[in-house]
């Protein structure tokens, strides 16, 4: 094979193997932008115990054998929350597990962590938490390019009449899909 001018080999845009087109670095297919199985833990009663707002994307400061625990799958966020202090924001009560190969300088496994957000993101979430009474709650901890993020979301508390209704709501709506379903059947 003759190669061009300047020794380097020319990047073939041709059909890869499985089928589909080859595409330059850097672009991604709309498929793997979200990918669930790199979901390392997810805070499913959040969405059941309060009402939530807006979402914001933080790093995590974390330590090694955190890292390592966090992508062994051993987190839980269920009693986790946010807060703002002195214009740094924390994660406080999230669990990830020792690391099993770690030695005599393991983490401790609920230790406050720091999230890494921008100024202003810090700025509006103290504002929203002081002036209207709202929490921060950690929805779901998931890798993003190697990285481990966490999303967190602005909060408020259901109370339990609220837990009913939405209940009420979701089994209303489960009924009117079954029976468009078997209207579909008998057609």
């Amino acid at each position: 094979m003759k190669l061009p001018a300047g020794g380097a080999r020319r990047r073939s845009h041709r059909k890869a193997e499985s089928g589909r087109a080859a595409r330059p670095r850097g672009e991604t297919d709309v498929a793997t932008k979200y990918d669930p199985s790199k979901v390392l833990s997810d805070n499913r009663p959040a969405g059941h115990n309060f009402f939530l707002f807006d979402r914001y994307e933080a790093g995590i400061a974390l330590t090694g054998t955190e890292v390592k625990a966090a992508k062994g799958g051993k987190v839980q966020l269920r009693d986790a929350y946010a807060s703002v202090e002195k214009g740094e924001a924390w994660l406080l009560n999230a669990h990830i597990s020792e690391y099993s190969h770690g030695n005599m300088f393991n983490h401790a496994p609920t230790r406050p962590r720091k999230l890494l957000l921008h100024r202003r993101e810090i700025e509006k979430l103290q504002a929203e938490t002081r002036e209207k009474g709202l929490a921060l709650v950690p929805t779901r901890l998931y890798l993003k390019n190697g990285r481990i993020k966490c999303e967190i979301a602005v909060a408020k508390g259901k109370k339990f009449h609220d837990k009913r209704e939405a209940e009420r709501a979701r089994s209303d709506e489960e009924e009117a899909r079954a029976a468009i379903r078997n209207s579909k059947h008998r057609v």
